[in-house]
């Protein structure tokens, strides 16, 4: 399968250095994640908020990015299909 979505894809810089929800409650994240449309910073499904999969139902945004150093992978939330962003 194919990610249709990538049109939707802007030239974003994070907004934050961090998740947005986890440093305005003081909560701990695993790994950040990078939505590709409005440049949400987000923490991963195995952290504790699971803000980036919040931002998503809440805003429909499909695809987000690792923001990890040394990652390249994106992900399509609708499609549910992995991207190479390098």
């Amino acid at each position: 399968m194919q990610c249709k979505h990538l049109g939707q894809m802007r030239d974003v810089s994070a907004n934050t250095k961090g998740c947005e929800e986890c440093l305005k409650i003081g909560q701990e994240w695993v790994h950040l994640r990078l939505c590709m449309e409005c440049g949400h910073v987000g923490c991963c499904d195995s952290s504790i908020g699971k803000h980036a999969t919040k931002h998503f139902h809440g805003t429909k945004h499909a695809i987000m990015r690792s923001i990890e150093p040394g990652e390249t992978w994106g992900w399509c939330f609708i499609d549910g299909v992995m991207l190479d962003m390098q």
